[in-house]
């Protein structure tokens, strides 16, 4: 297997923590790829993200937080529904 990068490889074992050790199932899944979703948030787009000391670290910054909140809605969904 091809050695992956640390962020890869944060977003991979959140997936597994849940995936991997319980029975398959469509819950087990939604729950598993919500895991790797936040993962994949907090490893892109953190929930707090440095100035870098321009004129647009307001607009860059709310932009990153639209992302995330994307990005964890989606999560919220799968893990709460119970189709």
């Amino acid at each position: 297997m091809t050695d992956l990068s640390p962020t890869a490889q944060a977003v991979y074992d959140a997936f597994n923590r849940i995936g991997l050790h319980n029975e398959p199932s469509f819950e087990t899944d939604r729950k598993a790829l919500a895991a790797a979703l936040i993962s994949a948030a907090d490893q892109v787009v953190p929930d707090h993200a440095n100035s870098v000391g321009d004129v647009h670290d307001d607009a860059r910054r709310d932009q990153w937080m639209r992302i995330r909140r994307k990005l964890l809605a989606i999560a919220v969904e799968l893990e709460g529904s119970n189709d």
